[in-house]
């Protein structure tokens, strides 16, 4: 089974279920993101947890950081294992994160789960950064941010397959760098702009790679998805 691969799970709950059967015993961690976490709710996280899946819940909390405590207290009570907050709320949101969810997991038994800080989305490109009013480069914005994480005590950062190297010379060998934007190299990149091939992003300091489409969209999800693995084997030999 591999460990560094995460699949997507951007889709409904019908769809999300059937994937997941698919993938049992071959994936051990599935995304579950904005997409079907307000469609369907906590309960999914629980419904997949039971199929033996490592969840990574992709909510990217961004408020002041009471809410976010409670989000991920509440957030870790579900038993994710890795929760995303973003960067860019600062210091002390990233402190009250990892705070709420030691909390939650504590009270009901689990596992701490690892809180990553986002940096700066893959589909963002130095223009559309610089359109929010941040002149620094995407690599730059991801060094500060990534630094800012470290400070924070979260336990890895989210960047794409392009600052990977950097990002985990600034955490070191074992936080989590946390890489979507990963795309084969036969799939196209769709809308991201800043992308790497599965293997690259391993190669380059990755722990988890995020993959979503390729998989997800495939005529034979299971094959895409074991392709996808061999690759990251093969090309980190």
């Amino acid at each position: 089974m591999n460990e560094a691969l995460i699949v997507a799970l951007d889709t409904d709950a019908h769809t999300a279920l059937s994937l997941a059967r698919t993938l049992q015993g071959h994936v051990r961690w599935l995304k579950v993101g904005m997409t079907l976490f307000y469609a369907e709710g906590p309960e999914i996280v629980g419904r997949l947890r039971e199929m033996g899946f490592g969840i990574f819940l992709d909510l990217k909390l961004y408020d002041i950081p009471h809410q976010v405590e409670g989000a991920a207290r509440s957030a870790a009570r579900l038993g994710a294992g890795i929760l995303t907050v973003h960067a860019s709320g600062g210091r002390a949101m990233m402190q009250a994160a990892v705070s709420g969810a030691c909390e939650g997991a504590r009270e009901c038994g689990f596992d701490n789960p690892d809180v990553v800080a986002v940096t700066v989305l893959t589909s963002m490109d130095a223009a559309t950064l610089a359109s929010t009013g941040v002149t620094a480069t995407p690599a730059a914005q991801v060094d500060t941010l990534t630094r800012l994480a470290r400070e924070a005590g979260v336990q890895g950062v989210v960047c794409s397959p392009h600052e990977a190297v950097a990002a985990r010379g600034i955490l070191g060998p074992e936080r989590l760098v946390v890489t979507p934007g990963v795309r084969p190299a036969w799939s196209a990149p769709a809308d991201q702009a800043r992308f790497a091939t599965p293997a690259a992003a391993l190669g380059a300091g990755a722990s988890h790679v995020v993959v979503g489409r390729p998989v997800t969209a495939a005529e034979e999800p299971l094959a895409a998805a074991i392709r996808i693995a061999e690759e990251m084997l093969d090309g980190n030999e």
